[in-house]
């Protein structure tokens, strides 16, 4: 099937199920019946959650599925060299696994409608199966998940992708999830409330807002780089000889990028403590939530769930709401006939390997008005006519309540030292190539790296 993902990519209005307007149409008749009501709630009062008497931390009476600590963050050198904050700890590694099968020789991959309680906007393509530990093995007491036994190696089906990846991680610590494409054979039908898309269809629906979830954007971003589109002009021409896998006409090789990625966490000096919620700097339980005095950044909030179509009917739970919107943005640049990707090695306090390549920018701006400084190129993303990407894409919505991040691509004609200890200009086939393992490439550029794909 590898060979045929082009095929994939290039079909899209006209597929072997229908047209585009159809998957619409399909989604706003399956959001009909898998509805869902979300309310806060005070978190005290949620139904069959701990908040310890002694540390403050939030955890299910079962002691599974997640828990909300503390955590103290030291890091000598950066613009904020300390500070406290809530983090979610999800140990669980779950499955976010995507079905292919082949249609008339093209590859089509199974996707769910999905609703979760912090989407802000309704239903969401999510992948096949896209569950923690905790739910497959039904802590919930709540109904078996539909696909499962394929992504558990039951069935002697062909694997695609299989590999460990991070989440966000300045909100959750060492979170990791298994990311899975297998291919099934023509036996395979999707259910109510499942449906086959091509690469190509999916490519066109990434343009509406909210719309396709963030784990699906993850596994598919895991996918490698078709090397063939239907874009045209010098930008979608040098995209496609960005995406060779043998780097012709990499400003860096392979080698040199991860010597690079290696050497920044080797002299990156971050020590990060779990410790107690009660115990925080700047951050109390008040009015139900936890939140600090001034309301910046993020507060933890309780909401009582009642859904329809779902393996429960009825939950409650702590979430993380965040303030403003972020802004997550690749700079790109035609450097000799090759488009090169700006990525930055970013630090976050939550990720298992202190150092992932992020995108040129990530952040919620308003964030860093009481700051020193603004993130370097935030303000030339801003402001550039160049953009060739735009669109708003929700985050984890079984954990964050309505975050929201604006993705853009834009071009630049911005010169790099080579040495730049904290950003490296990167093909596409490399970012690919880096893809095929664990904890190298962030979530956030997972998302933009698919959406880099649209343009091809």
């Amino acid at each position: 099937m590898a060979d045929d993902s082009i095929v994939s990519w290039l079909t899209a209005s006209q597929t072997a199920l229908g047209p585009t307007a159809d998957s619409l149409d399909w989604l706003t008749e399956t959001a009909a019946r898998t509805w869902m009501r979300t309310e806060k709630t005070s978190l005290e009062e949620l139904d069959g959650w701990v908040v310890d008497a002694d540390t403050g931390n939030l955890h299910h009476h079962t002691g599974r599925f997640f828990s909300v600590q503390g955590l103290s963050v030291r890091a000598p050198g950066a613009t904020v060299p300390a500070w406290d904050q809530p983090i979610i700890d999800q140990p669980e590694i779950g499955i976010l696994g995507i079905l292919a099968r082949d249609f008339d020789g093209v590859p089509h991959f199974l996707l769910q409608a999905k609703n979760e309680p912090g989407n802000p906007s309704g239903v969401q393509l999510s992948p096949t199966v896209q569950a923690t530990r905790s739910n497959y093995t039904r802590v919930h007491r709540g109904r078996s998940i539909p696909y499962l036994e394929y992504f558990q190696g039951a069935l002697g089906a062909k694997v695609l992708v299989d590999t460990r990846q991070s989440e966000q991680g300045a909100w959750f610590f060492r979170k990791r999830n298994r990311n899975m494409v297998i291919e099934v054979g023509a036996e395979v039908e999707a259910i109510d409330g499942f449906r086959w898309f091509t690469l190509g269809e999916l490519a066109e629906l990434l343009t509406v807002p909210d719309l396709v979830n963030m784990d699906a954007r993850t596994v598919l971003a895991c996918l490698p780089s078709p090397a063939a589109g239907t874009g045209s002009g010098p930008l979608a021409a040098a995209l496609r000889r960005s995406v060779d896998p043998w780097e012709t006409g990499a400003v860096h090789t392979l080698a040199e990028v991860l010597s690079w990625i290696t050497e920044v966490r080797t002299r990156t000096d971050v020590d990060t403590t779990l410790r107690p919620l009660a115990g925080l700097t700047d951050w109390l339980l008040t009015d139900g939530r936890i939140a600090r005095p001034d309301r910046r950044y993020f507060s933890v909030v309780g909401v009582d769930v009642e859904a329809g179509g779902r393996e429960v009917a009825a939950w409650s739970q702590p979430m993380l709401e965040p303030v403003g919107t972020g802004v997550v943005a690749f700079l790109v640049r035609d450097i000799g006939g090759v488009l090169h990707v700006l990525t930055h090695a970013r630090t976050e306090p939550g990720y298992t390997d202190t150092t992932e390549l992020a995108p040129t920018v990530q952040c919620v701006p308003e964030t860093y008005d009481h700051l020193p400084r603004r993130p370097r190129f935030l303000d030339e993303v801003l402001s550039t006519r160049r953009v060739r990407f735009d669109n708003s894409f929700a985050e984890e919505g079984g954990r964050f309540l309505g975050a929201r991040n604006r993705y853009l691509i834009a071009e630049t004609d911005t010169e790099l030292d080579p040495a730049d200890p904290e950003y490296r200009w990167l093909t596409v086939g490399q970012l690919d190539q880096l893809l095929c393992h664990s904890f190298y490439v962030n979530i956030q550029a997972r998302t933009l790296l698919l959406c880099l794909r649209t343009l091809l």
